[in-house]
């Protein structure tokens, strides 16, 4: 048996010590930092690397050329509350009771009971931020510092929810847009030309704060939501009018982002994701995005209502200047971020699934079986089932072919109605300009009970079934 010596033993139990926290140390780098980049009524195409034909976006096209693009990334409503609520906790908006958009003083919010994304991995030792809109509650009870989230600084609802537009002020008794810092309100807003600049300089803070332990940063601008808002700084530069200036400065905070993220040397270990949360409002014409190839817009569950830009970037874990084309939806970020993290998953029951094999092109096969389109009120509009998508009767707005409005006015939608089941292969006809139903109704039966399926889980008001399982809004 060898004896050593006082000073090697000390110096053996320094090299313990060392590796002790050498070993912690790679643990928790082993938890990458998750950051969530979500515009408002960004339409598919308002994106370089998706095909925008007028509107520059250095950064984004970037971010794509180090990581992927997904082409058939959707979001689980087409409108504001219901698309961040499934962000935030994996489920369908109907499981948890959210429907919509939520105005102001509305008396429910994003149930307590719910585990939010920040909570998931606030519980395994991340700092958290939201900065930008929240839009699940103003309620105190419901606003972000107690769904998880350390720091939070933006707005609550949207930023057109104030005396602004007219023929809103009508319909909604709108109150002043506060500017809140965590609990507190310290601004009400008229001019918001400042606001992309104060969410992106909170953002570079919080990171350079949080450098050394793993954080999750959610980045939830309030534009290009009309009414529509720019800085000195971007205020001309596009070639698509205010519109296209807006997107190019979300582009120059995304640049900001990875910038700092490099600057700190934590950009591989370090998950961004780029997406928006729902289609364009198109009846505000020059002033709205574009969705196109696709169809319709914001409001809808046609293609261009609920199938958004996005992009993922994780140097040496997601390979570089990848395109993805297997359908994705915002419910797959919570398990997904789950798995990558090592955080548990939420006790409730949630109805994404962990497609980090799909996002890193180990596989092109999803698993899930369909995805469920949902719209407001418990109504199933549509199924995506591997490249076909089947749509019920239902009615939705449209514009029919006309434009939209000027100078931030919009055009009054008209209501359309879909009579008949239509089926549309999004691989050939992703415009779903050709119903093909009538010739293939072994594919129309098949999607058919796979919807009644859900139907017995979440339910269907156009069927009048009761869902089991949806959890109500605001209940704690």
């Amino acid at each position: 048996m060898k004896i050593y010596s006082y000073p090697v033993l000390v110096v053996l139990a320094g090299m313990v010590v060392s590796c002790v926290e050498s070993s912690k140390k790679m643990a928790e780098n082993s938890r990458p930092n998750v950051i969530i980049i979500f515009t408002d009524d960004q339409g598919y195409q308002d994106v370089g690397c998706f095909g925008s034909p007028d509107i520059e976006t250095p950064h984004l096209d970037q971010m794509a050329r180090e990581g992927v693009r997904l082409t058939d990334f959707y979001v689980a409503q087409a409108v504001c509350s219901a698309s961040r609520a499934a962000l935030l906790t994996g489920c369908y908006p109907n499981r948890i009771g959210i429907h919509g958009a939520l105005m102001p003083n509305h008396p429910g919010g994003l149930s307590l009971s719910e585990t939010t994304l920040a909570e998931m991995l606030k519980a395994n030792g991340y700092r958290t931020a939201i900065y930008g809109k929240w839009h699940l509650g103003d309620d105190p009870q419901f606003m972000p510092n107690n769904q998880g989230f350390d720091d939070y600084f933006g707005i609550p609802y949207s930023n057109d929810m104030w005396p602004f537009h007219p023929w809103q002020g009508t319909k909604f008794n709108f109150v002043p847009l506060l500017l809140y810092e965590n609990e507190k309100v310290v601004d009400t807003l008229e001019d918001q030309s400042m606001l992309t600049t104060q969410i992106t300089e909170r953002s570079i803070e919080f990171i350079e704060s949080n450098k050394d332990t793993p954080f999750f940063l959610y980045i939830a601008h309030p534009q290009p939501h009309v009414p529509l808002f720019v800085s000195d700084k971007f205020k001309g530069k596009s070639r698509r009018g205010l519109y296209g200036d807006v997107i190019m400065e979300i582009d120059w905070s995304v640049g900001q982002i990875l910038e700092t993220l490099k600057d700190h040397t934590i950009d591989e270990e370090t998950l961004v994701i780029f997406t928006s949360d729902n289609g364009p409002w198109l009846s505000y014409g020059e002033h709205s995005g574009r969705a196109l190839p696709l169809r319709e817009g914001k409001g809808t569950a046609w293609e261009g209502g609920q199938r958004e830009p996005c992009i993922m970037r994780y140097p040496g874990k997601i390979p570089a200047n990848q395109t993805i084309s297997t359908p994705v939806m915002t419910i797959d970020l919570l398990p997904t971020i789950a798995g990558l993290t090592g955080s548990q998953l939420p006790v409730n029951k949630i109805d994404g699934k962990n497609v980090w094999s799909v996002i890193t092109g180990q596989s092109s096969e999803s698993p899930h079986e369909a995805y469920f389109y949902y719209y407001k009120t418990n109504e199933l509009h549509g199924v995506r089932y591997g490249d076909w998508k089947l749509y019920f009767p239902h009615s939705y707005r449209s514009l029919n072919g006309r434009e939209g409005g000027k100078d931030g006015l919009p055009v009054e939608y008209e209501q359309n109605i879909i009579t008949e089941i239509a089926l549309y292969n999004l691989k050939t006809d992703i415009a779903e300009t050709n119903n093909v139903a009538s010739d293939n109704p072994e594919i129309v039966e098949k999607i058919e009970k796979i919807a009644d399926q859900m139907r017995q889980r979440l339910g269907d008001k156009l069927r009048n079934m009761e869902g089991t399982e949806v959890r109500s809004a605001g209940s704690i």
